[in-house]
Formats: C-alpha cells, structure tokens, sequence
C-alpha cells in the first residue's frame, strides 16, 4: 500500500474506520483477499460463475466497457470475453495482490488482443466503496461474491450505481445471511466470538437496489451444500480462497485444539456419509440502471414527449 499516493491512503484509513464502527474489518477483508494461494482454483466461486453466466443468456446486452468489481486474479475475465468478444473489460480489486495477479492472469490470447490494441483489458486497484471511474463509464458491473465483503452493501450499490451508464446493467452474486449457518452454530458452543460475519438479507439487498436508483430488480438465490472430511478442512479452502472471518470482534489467536474439539463435537457430520457439511447460501441479482428522475439537487425531471403532428386530411 505504500506505493499509494497520500490521498488514497487517506481516504483507505477513512473508509477502515467507517467499517469498523459497522462492526466489520476491511483491512483483515483486504490481507486475507491478498494471502489468497489463487480464486481461480475455488471450485465455489467458479459454480457461482457458471450460475451467473447462465442467467447472463436470458438478458439482451452489449456492453462496450465491462467492470468486474472484485476480480480477484481475474478468473471471470475468461466468462465474460466468452459472452462479449467485443467489450473492453476492466478487473477491479481492493486487495493489491489479488491486482497484481489478475494483471499476470490474461491468456495468451488476450495478450496478443492487448498488443493489438483489440478488446483489451484494464486493470484497477480500488475499493468497491469508492471507484476511480467516470460516473456512466461502464456499461455493465459484473461481481461475483465480492459484495459480501462489503461493510455498507447500501452504500456499494449506490456506487455501482454511479458508474453504470443509463441502461446499463448490475449483475452480481453474493452469500445470504445462511452461509456456514453450521459453523456458525457449532462455534457458538465453543466461544462467544463471531466466526462468521454477518451477510445481508435478499429482500434488503432488494429493497437497496432501488433506493439506489435501480429498476427491474431481479433477486433469487441458491443453497449449496458442501460437505467435508473434517471442519479444519473447510476452514483451511475459506483461507484459501481469500475468505477469511472479517468481523472486528472476532478471535485474533489461533483456534486451539480444544477449542476445536469443542466445534467438532456441536458440529454433527452428516449421518449419511460421516461428513461435515457446510450450507452457503447464493444470493443473485441484477438490475439495470434507469434514466434519472431527479436533478442532482433534488429538482424532478418531467419528460413532456412531443405529440406527433398530423396532417390534415386533403
């Protein structure tokens, strides 16, 4: 982060603290991102993709500028190119290791389009809070599961609201509020710190999409069910992966071997196979963003369509 200019560490140990009185972490959200070993290996993220990209056939679209908010090393570049060929794609993520990767990531293919100058893709470290894009310069926001990592989901989706162009579209992926409801439970007979932080709610992430400003919000979700030899075995794909706990109030020492006696034992595994399972609830959503009705200083917009003029009759 040092090779950030003042400003933007600045505004970064800004937004940290706003987090934290949220109760959440956004600098242990962005170590864990960055320690990641590599997100194109998690087979979930790439399900969840999968899942997205099937609903992306049911839309009419054709986007010039594409931003993926939370890129990760940049996994779903390879998607989208597959659906747009023309578009120019930009990888956007907080953590600057997951940036660094994404930008070594490109096949060779999409390097030959680079040095060609066809269809390229750009490369962004930023926050999903606070874009450095033009307001309406993308003509489509595509996430997958990078929103659950955000402290104000509210506040997001107003900021992805800002840089979608008129009649651009939101499609995104995040975990509901049942995601490790079994971890969840389990180490609340262990400790009483959180294990898990909180997810939003579909129906408020709905009701959020519009405060923002978008219209035909569409929410639906899915509940995958992952099972495991032995719950360290999840919690070592979590860290993996880059999904480390965020809460401000969790554990910051290492879970002993008591202590995970004790969630073994309130964590049941399933009596049909003698394996842990792991519930992650999927949250999905697009939306598009519509012509505004106000000015930016609270005046409404009224759109008077001309009426057609006729002829009169000879």
């Amino acid at each position: 982060m040092s090779a950030f200019p003042p400003a933007r560490r600045a505004a970064e140990a800004w937004l940290d603290r706003v987090a934290a009185r949220r109760g959440f972490d956004r600098a242990a959200a962005r170590r864990s991102s960055g320690r990641s070993a590599a997100d194109a290996g998690d087979a979930l993220a790439r399900e969840v993709e999968r899942r997205m990209a099937e609903r992306l056939e049911l839309v009419r679209h054709e986007p010039a500028r594409i931003l993926d908010v939370g890129c990760g090393a940049g996994a779903s570049a390879a998607t989208l190119r597959a659906r747009y060929p023309r578009a120019e794609i930009v990888l956007a993520d907080f953590a600057a290791a997951a940036y660094a990767r994404a930008r070594v990531a490109p096949s060779l293919a999409g390097r030959l389009r680079s040095a060609f100058g066809v269809a390229r893709e750009r490369f962004v470290c930023a926050d999903m809070d606070a874009l450095p894009l033009a307001t309406g310069s993308c003509a489509m926001l595509w996430s997958n599961l990078a929103l659950a990592w955000s402290p104000q989901p509210a506040a997001t989706l107003a900021e992805w609201h800002r840089v979608l162009a008129v009649g651009g579209l939101l499609m995104f992926a995040t975990y509901g509020p049942d995601t490790l409801r079994e971890l969840r439970a389990a180490a609340a007979a262990a400790d009483d710190a959180p294990h898990v932080h909180p997810f939003a709610d579909m129906h408020d992430l709905g009701d959020a999409l519009v405060a923002a400003g978008f219209a035909d919000p569409v929410m639906d979700a899915d509940r995958l069910t992952l099972t495991y030899a032995r719950p360290e075995d999840l919690e070592r794909e979590l860290r993996a992966s880059g999904q480390g706990n965020a809460h401000a109030q969790r554990r910051r020492t290492l879970t002993g071997r008591r202590r995970w006696e004790q969630i073994r034992a309130a964590w049941a595994p399933d009596p049909h196979g003698g394996r842990w399972p792991a519930t992650f609830e999927i949250v999905y959503g697009h939306a598009w963003k519509a012509a505004p009705r106000k000015l930016a200083d609270g005046r409404a917009i009224i759109r008077m369509d001309r009426a057609p003029r006729f002829r009169k009759p000879d």
